[in-house]
């Protein structure tokens, strides 16, 4: 079987299944693991808020659990965060900032896309499958 070139250049960083009461600790190794990558602050506090929100819906929406994949590949931090829950597309983040009283959601996905470079929804065979990306520079 032939690697793909992208594949080759990754990285991993950090690899771990979360519940509700990992998302401290999720948070924590996030933080070292991003500082070691060389993402610098005000940026790192950003994306380590992104990924929590991003946790935060796999528990509550994505079957109460979720699989969290950290790497760096070509200058950039990614994070792919997974679970089993019904999936979404991402029609579901608002175009305007929703507001903060009333039931509407999406709130932390809009938070997620405004504070990172990129943010990819997609479909696993079973639940979702976010990315968020974050230059490095």
């Amino acid at each position: 079987m032939k690697a793909h070139v992208a594949d080759l250049r990754r990285e991993r960083l950090l690899e771990l299944l979360f519940a509700a009461e990992d998302v401290p600790i999720l948070r924590r190794r996030l933080t070292e693991c991003a500082a070691r990558a060389g993402l610098g602050e005000p940026r790192r506090s950003d994306f380590v808020l992104a990924v929590h929100e991003v946790a935060c819906n796999a528990v509550e929406h994505g079957g109460g659990a979720g699989r969290l994949l950290l790497y760096r590949c070509d200058g950039t931090l990614h994070c792919r965060v997974s679970d089993h829950g019904p999936g979404f597309t991402e029609e579901a983040i608002p175009p305007d900032p929703p507001g903060l009283c009333g039931g509407e959601g999406g709130r932390g996905l809009w938070l997620t896309q405004q504070l990172t470079d990129r943010l990819e929804i997609a479909a696993g065979a079973v639940g979702a499958v976010v990315t968020l990306a974050m230059g490095l520079r």
